[in-house]
């Protein structure tokens, strides 16, 4: 399954993208609108893209009057991914969301350009999950400094599944100048240089809790969906890739089929956790 990672695609502006995906999965949604940090918000590096958004966003009543409804009409399944800066702003943005026709609720734990609650993950899965039925994932931050240890905590709280990783905290300067590039200073790094990380966190957190997990992070090609599935990925999401090539879901998709395919596997998914084979398991692992 081919989806794109939150806030790497304007749905709305780019139907045609969207109805390429397997599910779509909405920028993150916060229970009062936001405006976001201060210009600057992107700067590109030599290794991928740094972002520092803020998540920006309408709200969750004009996201629910507003937005969602064409979402829905799109056709792909919607996941609707949720922040909030306490247990209870989750539970109320999933309780909002429980009868509606989303598909899938991504707990945003793992945005590195507010002050995210890493440290409540269970409170947070646990208010969550007792106010909707509909399937939770857990999106945490690959700095963390025990991730398993936090990825099975979502897990025995009522995650369903796992969305890894989001970016990690990077920082860009102007050459003339030698101050920051962004308005915060630091902000996400995508792209490229997060791949090896999120190789190592999906392998840790699928040896941990063996939960369906989205892989994410500098996903550009058939080969690098492969190698998430192989460390443990279910899903592979796509995001930095899709500003420069708004067709790469069919074509990541096509490569990934012919990958697959060269390693023996009829089945992309057949590859899953094919790493974890000759692989000792860590004495202290959990």
């Amino acid at each position: 399954m081919i989806l794109n990672a939150s806030g790497c695609l304007d749905a709305l502006s780019a139907p045609d993208v969207v109805r390429t995906l397997d599910a779509f999965v909405t920028k993150t949604v916060t229970p009062v609108p936001r405006e976001g940090n201060a210009p600057v918000r992107i700067a590109e590096t030599e290794v991928g893209m740094l972002n520092s958004i803020g998540l920006a966003n309408p709200g969750i009543d004009r996201f629910l009057s507003e937005a969602l409804p064409r979402l829905l009409e799109l056709g792909p399944p919607v996941w609707v991914s949720v922040g909030g800066f306490a247990a209870s702003e989750f539970a109320d943005l999933c309780a909002r969301l429980d009868d509606t026709g989303a598909d899938v609720l991504e707990l945003n734990l793992s945005c590195p350009n507010v002050a995210a609650p890493e440290e409540e993950a269970t409170a947070i899965v646990t208010a969550a999950r007792a106010a909707t039925g509909k399937p939770l994932y857990a999106k945490l931050a690959p700095g963390l400094p025990d991730l398993p240890a936090v990825a099975e905590a979502a897990a025995a709280a009522g995650a369903d599944g796992l969305s890894l990783v989001n970016t990690i905290r990077g920082l860009a300067l102007e050459p003339a100048s030698l101050t920051p590039i962004l308005g915060t200073a630091t902000g996400g790094l995508s792209g490229p240089a997060l791949r090896p990380i999120a190789l190592a966190a999906v392998h840790a957190a699928y040896a941990t809790t063996g939960l369906p997990i989205v892989g994410m992070g500098g996903v550009e090609t058939g080969a690098h969906a492969l190698e998430l599935i192989a460390v443990g990925a279910s899903e592979v999401a796509l995001g930095t890739v899709l500003f420069a090539d708004p067709g790469a879901p069919d074509r990541v998709r096509e490569e990934l089929a012919a990958e697959a395919s060269r390693h023996g596997f009829d089945d992309p998914l057949a590859a899953r956790g094919a790493a974890h084979a000759s692989v000792a398991r860590p004495a202290d692992a959990r």
